[in-house]
């Protein structure tokens, strides 16, 4: 069978940096192909070479065949044919990649009106079915909804919508599951599977989960800095890896036992009756007509060097209930930090305590500053905070900072777009630990890390809570993490808590229906829940 796209001699480069080197590799109608390796190895790149989506700076040689037609040196009007058409991309961030200030329903309307010529209301039906197809709960609420109302893993759905619209030959897939609880990834990896048996779609999907690569690939390719240094079937690669950098990243995973805090340990936050309600608001007078409770009476109390972990699915209330316990988002409830209420603190009086309670964000991209190195970066919190450390002093404790978290302070001078997602995620680490807070909530720190770092920097996260008497709210949709991390556990669900107790207690013998659903799809992988089966509808036709 003739490959669908075969990729030659692919070398991108930045500068005198070298991203990918001599890269080539084929992929058959209906073939998954696999790239694996960690942040920085060149895997982003290379899907982003197939439709030359890279930034003007980079410089790109080689050859790149889709359906037999070169794409090094197409036209803008024959690559506008190809993309999101005949080949559709899922990106790694999804709020970096979704407009702001355009509704999602518009976004997805558009992929299918420019490429089918749908009118407005044909488009309306396959955008609903789309946004159905893919997960979104009540979809026909949510048409008029912005990206930052939506959570991570949301976004991420509404993402592969608009990549799947269309029913592309080529699905590139650059980490589409990263944001997504358990059973959604399980879910959206059925559909994808159910796609390719429909329509003959071959995939190219990037990845750094091993376990969703055996269960999804036919053939794998393994790189590391920017070469491919083993290939093959999906058995083979896994049962006799020849590599030792395969052999490297077969063996990682997060590990280790969660610290217990000391028996007097007093609390560094205490919520209680916490809500967060968004209203929702309809007609020309935008008038209040209901509310999604997001989080809905939650109790809770984190000691001193506890580690917390809030696990559930995609859209449960875990990211706001993190937001409003910093009092980033309204809420109403009490909330007493370090002793201190700040539930009614105004923004002035509660300035001088941000520096006691941090957060790492899920979007390392989107919380970012684009105009910013990273030594600006991570130093901008010790302006506001620690005006009175000398620059040097300032430049040593950056350093420091950026050292601990795996990175090299002698690239601190580059900025965020410079570094791979999982490098930018530790930028983002760096920035909150700099400030030597008490409480960090950590928002999905490692979904957007490969398994190694994933690793790394667990074990980094236990070494200074061990070190600084930290404590963490974890929040996280990978289960495996959350078990080396987590000294205790919440499991969320509709915003409100399901489940909470000792996390070696909940995970030994959970009690509730849905916490057992959790655990299944996390550890029985194998035998992934089938909720969507029938995988997307039918291209709507025009009016």
């Amino acid at each position: 069978m003739s490959a669908l796209l075969s990729v030659r001699d692919l070398n991108v480069g930045f500068g005198s940096f070298a991203a990918t080197k001599n890269v080539g590799f084929d992929i058959a109608p209906g073939e998954t192909l696999a790239l694996v390796g960690e942040s920085g190895s060149g895997k982003s790149v290379t899907a982003l070479s197939v439709l030359k989506l890279l930034p003007p700076a980079a410089s790109l040689a080689g050859s790149i065949r889709f359906s037999g037609a070169e794409l090094v040196g197409a036209s803008d009007a024959e690559l506008r044919q190809v993309r999101g058409n005949r080949v559709g991309m899922i990106f790694q961030e999804p709020m970096s990649s979704l407009n702001p200030v355009h509704t999602i329903g518009r976004q997805v309307a558009e992929v299918v009106m420019l490429h089918q010529g749908l009118r407005q209301n044909a488009a309306r039906r396959r955008v609903l079915e789309l946004l159905d197809a893919v997960g979104l709960p009540d979809p026909a609420s949510r048409l008029d909804d912005y990206p930052h109302q939506l959570s991570g893993g949301q976004r991420q759905r509404v993402m592969i919508a608009m990549a799947l619209a269309n029913d592309p030959r080529l699905l590139i897939a650059d980490e589409p599951t990263t944001a997504l609880d358990v059973t959604v990834q399980a879910q959206i990896l059925a559909l994808l599977k159910s796609l390719q048996k429909q329509n003959g779609m071959a995939m190219l999907f990037i990845t750094h989960d091993l376990v969703i690569v055996r269960r999804i690939a036919d053939r794998v390719c393994v790189m590391k800095d920017g070469e491919i240094v083993e290939t093959g079937p999906v058995e083979t690669i896994f049962a006799e890896p020849q590599h030792a950098y395969t052999r490297h990243l077969l063996a990682a995973e997060p590990r280790g036992t969660p610290l217990v805090p000391a028996a007097d340990a007093s609390p560094v936050i205490a919520a209680s009756d916490l809500k967060v309600w968004f209203p929702i608001r309809r007609g020309l007078l935008r008038r209040t007509i209901g509310h999604i409770r997001a989080v809905d009476g939650v109790d809770l109390a984190i000691e001193k060097g506890e580690t917390l972990g809030v696990v559930g699915e995609s859209g449960s209330g875990k990211s706001s209930l993190g937001y409003a316990l910093l009092r980033l988002i309204p809420s109403t409830g009490r909330i007493v930090l370090l002793g201190q209420a700040i539930h009614e603190q105004s923004w002035r009086a509660l300035r001088p305590r941000r520096k006691h309670m941090q957060i790492v964000f899920q979007d390392p991209f989107g919380s970012l500053s684009p105009r910013m190195s990273v030594s600006q970066i991570v130093e901008e919190g010790l302006r506001v905070h620690m005006p009175r450390l000398s620059a040097k002093e300032r430049e040593e404790k950056v350093a420091s900072t950026l050292i601990e978290v795996g990175l090299d302070p002698a690239n601190a001078s580059r900025y965020p777009h410079e570094f791979s997602g999982g490098q930018r995620q530790r930028i983002a680490i760096a920035r909150a630990l700099v400030l030597e807070p008490d409480l960090i909530v950590l928002d999905e720190p490692t979904s957007a890390l490969d398994v190694s770092i994933q690793a790394q920097v667990i074990d980094l996260l236990r070494a200074v809570q061990q070190k600084r008497g930290l404590s963490y709210l974890f929040i996280s949709h990978d289960l495996k993490v959350v078990r080396a991390i987590a000294h205790r556990l919440i499991v969320m669900r509709n915003g409100k808590v399901v489940e909470a107790g000792l996390a070696s207690d909940i995970f030994a013998a959970p009690q509730e229906d849905y916490t057992r659903q959790l655990m299944a799809a996390a550890f029985d992988i194998a035998a992934p829940p089938d909720a969507i089966a029938g995988g997307l509808p039918s291209t709507a036709t025009s009016d």
